[in-house]
């Protein structure tokens, strides 16, 4: 049993996110390689997050959100609104860049939500980019003694989301009811993590808070006990055989690719995002 706590990081113009995975005692959880739990920030002109177009390559990207809306605009031409328990799915594959715009809206003062990375198979990495948006209704519900449970993406407890991935995972949108006792079985072959969002847990007699996760050893049981009123993220699921390097926004088994991908990108060679003239540069470092 691990457990982790999360770093705050500044994405620019005063948007600070926690940095969960990676992490130096866990690199990843299943095929799931990062995680920012961003906000909750108080909106103030609608604008707080604005994240120029920027590339992704080997991975596919989820956003979540619990308060606020983005707009998401990508090199596919994709131009969609995301709001609170809908899904927006983006497989980068063998390239894509986008961009990420929270949006005023009347019915938000605050936005917060989950974004994660769950790193292609070595088979998938150059698979063609694709982007799909899920509205609330799509997403297989369970409940249990004090519990309700999303599945955004894969298969669990016997329910399986409509998401499209590419190797056996899981991932899940949690709340749990002050006091409630949870144990779910997970696969042999799988790992699993809770990252407390709002609230807290007794796991296994550590008491994990905001920001920070518990991850559970290989085949190991859900277990634990909600503290207060608790909304975490549920992930998991088999580890992927070969070694992935990160490197800013790009992961791959190959460190050549990534070079490669990095000279693309200075190069202007990911394509245009529509209506975007500003891009993030390659970092020096």
């Amino acid at each position: 049993m691990k457990y982790l706590t999360g770093k705050l990081k500044d994405l620019g113009d005063g948007f600070t996110v926690r940095r969960i995975l990676p992490n130096i005692e866990t690199r990843a959880v299943g095929p799931f390689v990062f995680l920012d739990h961003m906000g909750p920030v108080s909106l103030k002109t609608g604008e707080e997050l604005l994240v120029r177009s920027h590339p992704h390559i080997g991975l596919s990207t989820v956003t979540y959100l619990y308060d606020g809306v983005v707009l998401h605009k990508d090199t596919l031409g994709t131009r969609q609104i995301i709001r609170p328990y809908e899904v927006n799915w983006m497989t980068a594959g063998s390239g894509i860049a986008h961009s990420e715009h929270s949006q005023p809206d009347p019915e938000y003062q605050i936005l917060e939500g989950i974004q994660t990375w769950a790193a292609l198979p070595q088979e998938y990495e150059e698979t063609p980019p694709e982007f799909f948006h899920y509205g609330r209704d799509e997403f297989p519900e369970l409940s249990g003694g004090g519990w309700e449970l999303r599945l955004i993406a894969g298969s669990f407890l016997g329910e399986v989301s409509p998401v499209k991935t590419y190797s056996p995972l899981f991932y899940a949108d949690f709340e749990i009811e002050p006091g409630a006792e949870v144990e779910l079985p997970v696969p042999s072959s799988q790992e699993a993590a809770v990252y407390v969002a709002r609230g807290s847990l007794d796991a296994e007699g550590r008491i994990v808070g905001v920001g920070e996760m518990a991850v559970y050893p290989l085949g190991g049981s859900i277990k634990f006990r909600a503290e207060t009123a608790t909304r975490a993220i549920l992930l998991g699921g088999e580890p992927l055989p070969e070694r992935k390097h990160l490197w800013w926004n790009f992961v791959s088994s190959s460190l050549d690719r990534i070079e490669r991908a990095k000279k693309e990108w200075k190069e202007d060679r990911f394509g245009t995002v529509p209506g975007e003239t500003d891009r993030i540069p390659l970092p020096e470092i």
